[in-house]
């Protein structure tokens, strides 16, 4: 593990094996360890670079909600690789992630090689909508002020949205448990108020220029997500697109082997891609 300071913010960065770099950015209450399981099959043939996002892990939380903006954090992690010496990199991104991911593409073209976006949404266009995302993730940002860290968890777990990972066995659900459990409540909080779907620039009008080869992955359980996913990918020239039947917001956890082989698959394949649409079982 390593800190980077990026437009006078620290990052918690982690860089290991050997081959060409792929950055994997982790979803909302996670941090870069959360991609573990996969890193050593990863390492084998790539150079990977796991963050913690500003609010997370062992990263610094800005007071300012509009430091975690996904705009400014696209730039904090395309700097990061240029830091490294490791742009373009393949880029991996999970639901916040993905959003981060997605923004990097548009607006960092020359850091991406490929993307492949798991759960990601590319923001609300409707004005009283995105409002109403704003200020649902407000009140969530009020609830961690007000009891902290715990009850928070105890509530994020019982949405609607995951109520796949419900399914997973008892001793994965613990230890993700444990793993929310271990952030900040200032730091998820600023996240919500600054880094959140309302928050965030729309980018469905920009998706004709992202110029990476992509991948768009969802679960099929998670309805609104799936809705997401086929839109960014129908926005993205020549994106594949892979909706997984039984699974809901988190492939990767849910299903972590049936993930590494989309994603190992993905990273093998030749550049230019071609659009299609798979479902794998």
């Amino acid at each position: 593990m390593s800190c980077i300071e990026i437009d006078g913010a620290n990052f918690e960065v982690e860089v290991g094996g050997d081959g060409p770099p792929l950055m994997l950015i982790h979803g909302f209450t996670g941090r870069g360890s959360d991609w573990a399981p996969f890193l050593p099959d990863l390492r084998r043939a790539r150079t990977t670079i796991t963050v913690d996002l500003l609010g997370h892990g062992n990263s610094e939380s800005p007071a300012d909600p509009a430091r975690h903006a996904i705009e400014r954090q696209a730039e904090d992690l395309a700097g990061i690789l240029r830091r490294l010496g490791l742009a373009p990199a393949d880029v991996v991104g999970y639901s916040l992630g993905a959003r981060v991911a997605l923004r990097m593409a548009v607006a960092e073209p020359d850091v991406v090689a490929r993307l492949f976006l798991e759960s990601p949404s590319a923001g609300i266009a409707d004005p009283a909508d995105r409002a109403a995302r704003r200020s649902g993730d407000e009140q969530l940002a009020q609830l961690l002020d007000r009891e902290g860290v715990e009850a928070f968890v105890d509530h994020w777990e019982e949405l609607p949205v995951f109520a796949a990972e419900r399914a997973m066995p008892a001793v994965d659900r613990s230890r993700l448990h444990v793993a929310r459990l271990r952030n900040r409540p200032d730091g998820l909080a600023a996240s919500l108020r600054g880094a959140g779907q309302g928050a965030m620039e729309p980018l469905r009008g920009r998706l004709a220029g992202v110029t990476a080869p992509t991948l768009v992955v969802a679960g099929a359980l998670d309805k609104a997500g799936s809705d997401r996913a086929r839109a960014i990918a129908a926005g993205i020239p020549g994106a594949r697109l892979a909706i997984l039947e039984s699974i809901g917001h988190a492939p990767h956890r849910e299903k972590p082997a049936s993930f590494a082989t989309l994603l190992l698959d993905f990273l093998a394949l030749p550049i230019p891609l071609h659009a299609t649409e798979r479902t794998p079982t």
